[in-house]
């Protein structure tokens, strides 16, 4: 009878053993899958953040950089929506709906595939895939890519969102629009909602929303994709009190001095060469020492502002990272980091409808109130081409200060190569197949029996785990939005910029000796010219861009007050 009774007690216990062995196995099967936290800034300038050359408090993104690998020569889109498509479809922003922004579409365009003004159908996105491969998706903040019910990021694979649906407004919870053309819309789940809480601030919000989100599946053993998109430090520049008074008088040498502190900055980096003496002109900015002793104080809390905005970004980045530690999430987690375009140098006249000054009339813009609710500032040219040193002009241009982005990558546990610089072009398009090929995930060949857009960017995975220094050799990018037109070859740029923020002809830039694209080379190079010409035309031909025929030229003269 003992005998029989401590069998029984033996292969109970041995049948425990299997299944805790087992369990085990699937648990460790279920964590070689890391998570993805895409956190994208808005209008971010190229060395704003402190391992850039910046000096406003971003101690959380500077340890990113030092865990992670810092790419220098990381390219978007000029704009917020066409980064925002070519981002999530790894496309041309023409191929996935974005050849404009959908707030500047004319009769002409109207329906072509390439300028619907929404995320096309077309391609498909990385929450798509990834929820299709057993990844939890989740998003909160600007999504600027169709606003309409059927056009919302819940439709396009996100199984939780909380989503302002516009380009920009108020960061407060006033909701108030950055024309009065264009009310604000914020979605929760694909449902539009009537007001939001009274203490709301968007980059408090978004950071609290995507920690419940992620805390309410954490022990289910799925991974999880989460994209978590600020809206800071989009205009209108506001921040809560406490960070603005942090950075009283740290502006007050002016734009012209911060421009050649960050040149400096980078030089000690190893970002520019280190002869690189000069900047490239910009007739939109005004020299510091001209302005008034008033205009140089409104002009300087205006900065404060936005450098305060960015310091709270990082300090809830912060939070985020110390929820996934405490989870026991964070060390299988690959984080992703940039800003959808340079920082923007355009005033908010320049909105559609904004011009007459009445909207904007409605505002309390006194000095002490610049920053807080019921104001509307902006950053201006000069602080924007500041934080775009040394490069040429800022958002909404093809010019390097307008589509270079600081990009900080780190892979799930430690990496080998951690703290490292990367110095090879990269473009927006290589971050989905990075993620899919982490995910162990496939895009689609098909979807209701058409065929997608297959993404035309590379993993960049090869570079982050040290087996390869660059992914794009000899292989060529097209741009074009706005009639900014662009191609980069490894260190060749062909750049065409209107009169009178160019020449209106096509100029040819070494981009590794030149960065601020101040010297045409054309005369030197015509060969080299004449392969770039040629590949932008065959661009252009296979991703349908249209000939707007000067019509943007004309809309970029007057939002800028500048004449030919």
């Amino acid at each position: 009878m003992k005998f029989h009774i401590m069998r029984k007690i033996t292969t109970l216990l041995l049948i425990l053993l299997i299944t805790i062995l087992l369990a085990g196995v699937s648990v460790e099967a279920k964590e070689t899958r890391p998570n993805i936290l895409l956190i994208v800034a808005d209008d971010l300038g190229y060395s704003d953040i402190g391992s850039y050359g910046g000096k406003i408090n971003t101690p959380v993104l500077d340890q990113l950089a030092k865990e992670g690998i810092g790419f220098s020569n990381f390219h978007v889109l000029p704009t917020c929506s066409p980064t925002r498509s070519a981002l999530l479809s790894g496309n041309d922003n023409h191929v996935a709906g974005m050849g404009v922004m959908g707030e500047f579409i004319y009769p002409e365009i109207k329906g072509l595939p390439g300028y619907v003004g929404h995320l096309a159908d077309r391609v498909a996105t990385i929450p798509e895939i990834l929820r299709s491969s057993g990844y939890h998706t989740y998003m909160t903040g600007k999504w600027h890519l169709g606003e309409d019910d059927e056009q919302s990021p819940f439709k396009r694979g996100f199984e939780e969102t909380f989503t302002m649906m516009n380009g920009g407004g108020s960061h407060w919870a006033d909701m108030k629009p950055l024309s009065p053309h264009e009310p604000m819309i914020y979605r929760r789940n694909g449902k539009r909602l009537a007001e939001l809480p009274k203490d709301f601030y968007s980059t408090k919000d978004y950071t609290d929303l995507m920690m419940g989100f992620i805390e309410r599946n954490k022990d289910d053993g799925k991974p999880f994709f989460a994209y978590l998109s600020y809206t800071a430090p989009h205009d209108p520049l506001h921040a809560p009190a406490e960070y603005i008074a942090k950075y009283k008088g740290k502006f007050d040498e002016g734009w012209d001095a911060l421009r050649w502190k960050r040149l400096e900055n980078l030089k000690k980096l190893g970002l520019i060469p280190k002869d690189l003496n000069e900047f490239p002109p910009n007739l939109m900015t005004t020299k510091w020492e001209t302005l008034s002793a008033e205009e140089k104080k409104v002009y300087a809390r205006d900065m404060e502002v936005y450098a305060a905005m960015v310091d709270y970004m990082d300090m809830s980045i912060g939070r985020l990272f110390k929820f996934l530690k405490e989870n026991g999430l964070y060390d299988n987690t690959m984080i992703v980091f940039f800003s959808d375009n340079g920082a923007n140098g355009a005033h908010a006249t320049s909105y559609p409808g904004n011009a007459d000054g009445k909207y904007l009339g409605t505002f309390n813009n006194e000095i002490e109130n610049r920053g807080l609710p019921n104001s509307f500032i902006d950053m201006g040219a000069g602080w924007a081409q500041a934080a775009s040193a040394p490069f040429r002009m800022f958002k909404s241009f093809t010019a390097e200060g307008g589509i270079k982005s600081p990009l900080i990558v780190k892979l799930p546990g430690e990496m080998a190569n951690k703290g490292q610089w990367n110095h090879s072009f990269l473009h927006v398009t290589d971050i989905m197949p990075t993620f899919l090929e982490l995910a162990g995930a496939i895009y689609p060949e098909t979807a209701n029996g058409k065929p997608f857009k297959k993404p035309i960017g590379k993993s960049i995975t090869p570079i982050l785990t040290g087996g390869k220094e660059r992914i794009h050799e000899n292989q060529g990018m097209g741009y074009e939005l706005f009639e900014m037109k662009a191609y980069i070859q490894d260190e060749w740029k062909l750049l065409r910029l209107p009169v009178p923020f160019g020449t209106g002809v096509w100029e040819l830039y070494n981009l590794r000796e030149d960065p601020g694209e101040m010297h045409d080379i054309s005369e030197k190079y015509p060969e080299k010219k004449a392969g770039l010409l040629k590949a932008w035309q065959q661009y252009a031909v296979q991703n349908e861009v249209f000939d707007h025929k000067g019509r943007f030229d004309a809309m970029y003269r007057k939002a800028y007050g500048v004449e030919k």
